[in-house]
């Protein structure tokens, strides 16, 4: 307790001291007559509204208050000061230009602030909420070289609507305005608001676009308020159609022509060889299906724009259709810009000409990677990556994709003998733009859906252990219903593990261990998998959230066909191995909440379950859950954590093996705030273990029970990102606060922390360095 009440009081003491120093020294750098501006404050008199309606005004007038005053940190402002201190540089750059330009901040003086234009501001903004009598006046208070500015408002009563007209008349426009009336958002007994009465506009104004009215503006609609017909500060609203409404924005457009130019470029517009043809007869040679594709060389296949366009000949244009046809185009993947123009062909007919104007992509490219990689086992290592890909393969927008890769591991300390890791292989990619399939799947989604094939060959050597080849393949759909839900069915996924070359010595390390010994085993996994992604992250809330779940059925149809079942001595085996049969379930959940534009805090569950059953006493080494490492618990080094309170001390030296469950829970938690523009801190506690289902007599503690909440471990740290936009660098350091492995009742590590002993920081402080963020 006395050490502690030492460092309370020295950090009271030290931010005492910096808040003096900053507060003096910035005061005393303005000149004669100047006065800092620290702020303004709105205070708002009337005994008539609500205490929530009043702070909700107080809080939006004093957002709209202009300027700002200089930032704040506790209380300080820094930023000022770094401005104050830092000579004037002689050039735009340098330490100098950097301390006051970059990390300084020009003071805001009391002369920068109009007061008489915010005091308009503030009357407006209250009369534009209904509260149409607002007088507002501002006094000023200064002391010490600074100058608050105190605005009062008296707003008066509030105005709410008493009734809502919609003027007829005649005309098909008003017909079309009439009918959309239902939804209205202007209704008697609420407030006037003058941001709801434009809503409303836009509202009739995307009505009116559903319907054919193209060239409709939400200026065409005027509302008008008359306060003079109800009494008890009410108001009456009359929606009606402008007089000066050009005839053009009243006409229903549909569909004549649709032309697409998909091999459009800005620069032979320049040069003159572009031409829009206008007559049926020209375009007759490049008609398909009542569109027509102006492409000359047949670089692409007529039929990907019938399958992505939404408009026919004689459709009513509707802004749906607009909109869901240049996303479909954009989701094909191989035009880097998309443009559409509507040219009227026949002003009598009120139809137009739908023009597609689209510039391709480079069809081809080439890349080569070089990757430089560490992560907390105490492995280094790099990757070269060589990536071909053609956007065009049958002409059809098919996206054909092949890498080749290899990739070499190394230990630089830690455990003993964990050996180095050397992988090679290839993957290849093709992904068509539509369902490939004996049925017809209709999709009225914005994005294309698409079947995707895989196939892939990894080489992997741990040297001095085992060398394994690994074949994989894949066959299924990608399909997004709307910008939050993708569906990714696969209908077969297949992997084929076998050893090319087990080592005496792994064979003598493995003697006693199952586990080990399943690693290096023959392994044929196919069936199935399916999973789910919803995420509104894109979404510019406060609050949003990303889920995932996946299921993974294999070997099911083949082990329900053939009665497998190896605990009754009836393994089926195809091509001489024992096929898996496992059900597994994944599910992950984040939620992200944003304090300010500054700070947020991220969180993120993970639930996974694998049961083997039938042909099957274990899940395969592959399709286990691992738990640790630099996206996981961050205080435990990659893949060593678990299972389980099974202590890895125990293992037999000499050898180095990967921890793996059929169960996994995982809880992550971490407040992130930005100091500097690029450079973001974090402080994070990660919590989680894995389980085996069924009893390893080797592994002791292995298996999961009631007790698994005391098996729970738990670490926490601090971390550094480096946001350069193409990137993130993530350094963190994290320390184990509960160790599942210990003995029960003492698992919890606090009395354990001594951060003077170097061994402990040895093996306790784990750095994790990333490529991005965790979760």
């Amino acid at each position: 307790m006395k050490i502690r009440f030492n460092i309370y009081w020295k950090y009271v003491f030290v931010s005492g001291f910096a808040a003096v120093a900053f507060s003096c020294s910035n005061t005393k750098f303005l000149k004669e007559g100047q006065m800092l501006y620290v702020g303004g404050e709105v205070k708002i008199e009337n005994d008539t509204i609500s205490k929530k309606e009043k702070n909700e005004l107080q809080s939006a007038l004093e957002e709209n208050l202009v300027p700002k005053p200089n930032s704040t940190l506790l209380g300080l402002r820094p930023r000022l000061y770094f401005y104050n201190i830092a000579k004037e540089p002689k050039k735009d750059k340098g330490f100098n230009y950097w301390l006051k330009y970059k990390a300084g901040e020009k003071p805001v003086l009391l002369g920068d602030v109009d007061r008489e234009f915010n005091r308009e501001i503030i009357e407006n903004y209250s009369e534009n909420k209904g509260y149409f009598n607002a007088r507002a006046t501002y006094d000023t208070v200064s002391k010490n070289k600074k100058a608050k500015v105190t605005y009062t408002l008296r707003p008066g009563s509030r105005y709410f609507i008493s009734n809502v007209k919609f003027q007829q008349d005649s005309s098909l426009v008003n017909r079309e305005i009439q009918s959309l009336t239902d939804k209205t958002l202007l209704k008697p007994g609420k407030p006037f608001d003058l941001d709801v009465i434009k809503d409303e506009r836009e509202r009739i104004d995307n009505g009116l676009k559903e319907r054919g009215f193209y060239y409709f503006n939400p200026d065409n609609i005027i509302v008008q308020a008359d306060s003079t017909v109800s009494k008890n500060h009410k108001v009456e609203l009359n929606v009606k159609l402008k007089e000066n409404t050009p005839d053009l924005a009243t006409e229903q457009f549909s569909i004549d022509k649709v032309i697409v130019f998909p091999n459009y470029n800005i620069q032979d517009v320049k040069r003159g060889k572009y031409s829009v043809p206008m007559n049926t007869d020209s375009l007759s040679k490049y008609a398909y299906n009542d569109i027509y594709v102006i492409d000359p060389q047949h670089k692409f296949k007529p039929k990907i724009f019938d399958r992505a366009l939404y408009f026919k000949k004689g459709d009513l244009y509707n802004r749906s259709n607009h909109n869901l046809t240049l996303n479909r185009l954009i989701s094909l993947g191989v035009f880097k810009f998309v443009k559409n123009e509507f040219i009227v062909s026949d002003s009598l007919k009120h139809q137009f000409d739908a023009y597609y104007l689209l510039t391709p992509r480079q069809i081809q490219s080439l890349r080569l990677e070089a990757l430089g990689r560490t992560n907390s086992a105490n492995y280094a290592g790099s990757e070269l990556n060589l990536n071909w890909t053609h956007r065009n393969f049958f002409r059809g927008a098919e996206q054909f994709k092949a890498a080749v890769y290899g990739a070499f591991d190394f230990q630089m300390g830690g455990q003993e003998n964990a050996k180095n890791l050397f992988r090679a292989g290839s993957t290849v990619q093709l992904s068509i733009p539509r369902i490939v399939a004996p049925f017809r799947f209709n999709s009225s989604s914005a994005f294309v859906p698409r079947t995707n094939i895989n196939l892939g060959f990894e080489f992997q050597n741990r040297t001095e252990y085992y060398t394994l080849n690994t074949f994989s393949a894949s066959f299924g759909y990608l399909w997004k219903e709307n910008v939050r839900k993708e569906h990714d069915l696969k209908l077969l996924d297949v992997t084929l593990v076998s050893p090319a070359k087990v080592t005496a010595l792994y064979d003598s390390i493995s003697a006693n261990s199952d586990a080990m010994q399943r690693v290096v085993q023959k392994q044929l996994i196919f069936g199935p998998t399916y999973s789910y992604t919803y995420t509104n992250t894109m979404l510019s809330k406060p609050t949003t959230i990303y889920y995932k779940g996946t299921l993974d059925l294999a070997g099911n149809i083949t082990g329900l066909v053939t009665g497998a079942n190896v605990e009754k001595g009836k393994e089926k085996k195809i091509f001489g191995i024992p096929f898996s049969q496992y059900a597994k379930m994944e599910n992950d959940f984040r939620l992200y909440h944003k304090f300010t534009e500054k700070t947020s805090l991220a969180t993120r569950f993970i639930g996974g379950i694998a049961y083997p059953y039938g042909n099957s006493e274990n899940i395969p080494f592959s399709k286990q859950f691992f738990s640790g490492g630099s996206n996981s618990i961050r205080a435990f080094r990659a893949r060593t954590l678990g299972p389980g309170s099974f202590d890895p001390r125990t293992i037999k030296s000499g050898y180095y093996f990967d921890q793996s469950g059929d169960i996994k829970l995982e809880l992550n938690a971490e407040y992130r705030a930005n100091l500097y523009k690029f450079l973001n801190v974090a402080v994070f506690a990660d919590a989680g273990n894995v389980w085996l289902i069924n009893e390893d007599a080797q592994r002791p503690g292995a298996k999961f029970s009631k007790e698994f909440l005391s098996e729970i471990a738990v670490g926490a740290g601090i971390g550094l990102r480096l946001d350069f936009s193409i990137l993130i660098l993530r350094l963190d350091l994290a320390m184990p606060l509960r160790v599942p492995y210990y003995e029960k009742g003492d698992r919890w590590a606090f009395d354990r922390i001594n951060f003077g002993d170097s061994s402990w920081r040895k093996d306790n402080l784990i750095l994790n360095i990333a490529i991005g963020y965790p979760f």
